[in-house]
């Protein structure tokens, strides 16, 4: 049993109250470990500690270039436990070993690539209409960044955050789901060891109604940036509308796989299985609807149903496993309810659509990749978020059908559309209500690539290099050279 506190202040420390999370594997269905219970008292210290590193010590008046070394030392430690913190990952939300360990093998990129970006925040001198007088502009970092990070993709999703936030100069309270605090907590450690400044980097554990909505209102986290699920964003984005708190929102998505006829179907049928079935469906970026054109649909989704069989469930710690549990067993039954759901409302499963109990799952919430055909995009399984092992196959009849049926979904996450017409990738491309499209392949991704979504799927971008201007705030300085003032008064 494995029991971690607090990182505050540059230091573990226990929550106030003595309570605490157990952290359940959902693979074995073992309790392994404890992560705080904290509550307002432990947000507050966290968020008094930011808020002086920010305004004293050596963090307020460090250099942009020495941040920089820190946050390269940082990525340089991340990459040498990347074994280590893919572990705990695996042990936390049961995805597959060599799915987190790819994921976590890349998060030291964004330390890099945002510390290549530190010193070159500048200012700009503008023109003036008033004579003898020098206008010009200064980048200033904001203060203290309340993040708040889901259960899927725990130390991915804060680095997307917490590189650009640190560039800047800003510090940080960080508050992971609570079914998948233990990484952001080994984390804290590797920040401490890189040897920034106590205070700059603070990890509180809780639940979100407790611990989370205590970060979101307390007055000195001047932003919050969050990712999860679109009730948690909608809850976040009102308290800090009553503080006038700006927000960034990565929320969910119900993803169109566009299949046009003269796609080379050998490709789309396993991009169409690994864009939902990768991750087991936990992915807000999952496409969870796959359009298929109706010339070929009779012939392209049983080759989909047929791969979908082939797919491997088991232990996450197998390099032979395709997917793994659920993360968390109030998932695993919102998935079933879905299911049960689609079934009600007439849509047709074609495989699936059950909890799975193959041979050596053991205690594992593993549910079957299931197929939904027959599926009307009015249907509530064809708009509403799993979050799971869930497809549902749609036909269509040309391009304008398409993007209708596309388009027609309160979600703007992701997108893909599968042909070998260069015109019609353009056209697709600027119609649809998405923030991402991908073209002959889905999930490709890049630090350097701006990310978000459009209507309900959130607010902001990140990733790319004008993400930093998300954590920054513009000062105007206007300096009279003339030595002498004209007062507007005649006295």
């Amino acid at each position: 049993m494995e029991i971690w506190e607090n990182y505050i202040d540059g230091a573990y420390v226990p929550p106030r109250s003595g309570a605490y999370l157990d952290c359940d594997n959902p693979f074995s269905g073992e309790i392994w470990g404890r992560v705080p219970r904290s509550a307002d008292e432990d947000v507050a210290i966290a968020v008094a500690a930011a808020s002086r590193a920010f305004r004293e010590g050596p963090w307020s008046v460090m250099t942009a270039p020495a941040r920089a070394a820190l946050m390269r030392r940082l990525g340089d430690l991340i990459a040498a436990h990347v074994d280590e913190l893919a572990a705990i990952e695996v042990r936390d939300n049961g995805k597959t070993y060599r799915e987190m360990k790819a994921q976590v093998g890349r998060i030291p990129e964004w330390y890099y690539f945002y510390a290549g970006l530190a010193d070159k925040i500048a200012g700009e001198v503008l023109p003036t209409d008033r004579p003898d007088h020098l206008s010009y502009t200064r980048r200033e970092p904001l203060g203290v960044i309340g993040m708040i990070t889901p259960w899927n993709s725990p130390l991915n999703l804060l680095a997307w955050k917490l590189a650009p936030a640190l560039a800047t100069g800003n510090t940080a309270v960080i508050k992971p789901s609570e079914f998948t605090s233990a990484s952001a907590l080994r984390f804290a450690g590797l920040v401490g060891e890189a040897g920034f400044p106590a205070g700059v980097v603070n990890v509180v554990t809780g639940l979100g109604g407790e611990a989370g909505k205590a970060l979101v209102n307390h007055p000195d986290v001047v932003k919050l940036a969050f990712t999860g699920g679109v009730d948690g964003g909608l809850a976040v984005y009102a308290s800090a509308a009553g503080q006038l708190k700006p927000v960034i929102l990565e929320l969910g998505g119900k993803s169109p796989n566009i299949v046009f006829e003269d796609a080379n179907l050998d490709n789309a049928a396993q991009g169409a299985v690994a864009a939902i079935f990768a991750s087991g469906g936990q992915s807000c970026i999952a496409g969870s609807r796959l359009l298929v054109q109706r010339s070929i649909y009779d012939t392209f989704v049983p080759r989909v149903v047929e791969l979908t069989g082939r797919i491997r469930l088991g232990d996450p710690m197998d390099p032979a496993t395709h997917i793994g549990p659920v993360a968390n067993k109030p998932q695993f039954d919102r998935i079933l309810q879905r299911i049960a759901l689609g079934k009600s409302e007439g849509a047709h499963v074609a495989c699936g659509g059950v909890p799975a109990t193959r041979p050596g799952l053991g205690k594992g919430l593993f549910v079957e990749p299931t197929i939904f055909t027959e599926v009307d995009n009015n249907m509530r399984i064809a708009q509403e978020e799993v979050f799971g092992p869930v497809l549902c196959v749609i036909p269509f009849e040309d391009e304008a059908d398409a993007l209708r049926i596309a388009n027609d979904v309160r979600f703007g996450l992701g997108s893909a559309l599968w042909t070998q017409d260069v015109n019609r990738v353009h056209r697709v491309a600027a119609k649809l209500q998405a923030g991402t499209v991908w073209v002959n392949t889905y999930r490709a991704s890049s630090n350097i690539t701006p990310f978000g979504g459009y209507k309900m799927s959130g607010l902001g971008r990140e990733g790319g290099a004008d993400m930093i201007h998300e954590y920054l705030q513009t000062k105007s300085v206007l300096l009279n050279l003339s030595g002498k003032y004209t007062s507007p008064f005649d006295l």
